[in-house]
């Protein structure tokens, strides 16, 4: 039996509450386990710190082992849902483009169906003259451009989720689409 694609959850469940963050990764999971894949959370691997290791260090460390985790993994799916702030989070945004830059498919999902201008006062400018990008997209054109590019698709919520960061049915829609069925 062939070994399950693994898929790496992207997004700002890492900062939630361990419970909360807990449940809606296991949701996750066996929602992929649904379509015969596998995923994988960026805290799934465990890493012992010392009192006195300096934190930018820690830092360091962690995004090595997220990088080896991403590299493990066949795709990944991304909560591209606007968070502190008007756009994705910038981590997560970071996930998705090291992903595509390897050649594999990325799936995003938002429960923001606001344009990304909308988000940003709609007008053409901000309040120092710079430009205030439109071409009615989700987020900033490289997120949506990439995922669409690396032949993956980003879902748009047409109705609030069961929590403010998450639907599984819209997840639902990610892995469907990405196991092709």
């Amino acid at each position: 039996m062939a070994k399950p694609e693994r898929i790496y959850l992207a997004g700002p469940e890492v900062f939630f509450p361990p419970d909360e963050h807990k449940s809606i990764v296991a949701e996750k999971k066996r929602l992929l386990q649904e379509y015969g894949l596998e995923g994988v959370d960026p805290l799934d691997i465990e890493l012992a710190f010392s009192d006195n290791e300096a934190k930018f260090r820690r830092g360091h460390r962690i995004y090595r082992a997220n990088r080896n985790l991403m590299d493990s993994c066949d795709a990944i799916i991304a909560n591209l849902t606007p968070f502190r702030g008007i756009s994705a989070d910038p981590g997560t945004v970071f996930e998705v483009g090291y992903i595509i830059g390897q050649g594999k498919r990325a799936f995003g999902f938002t429960l923001d169906s606001s344009y990304y201008r909308e988000r940003a006062g709609n007008t053409p400018e901000d309040g120092l003259g710079h430009t205030i990008e439109d071409f009615e997209m989700r987020d900033n054109l490289m997120i949506e451009g990439g995922i669409y590019s690396s032949g993956g698709q980003l879902f748009v919520a047409d109705q609030p989720g069961e929590h403010r960061f998450f639907s599984a049915e819209l997840f639902r829609r990610c892995a469907k689409a990405l196991a092709g069925a």
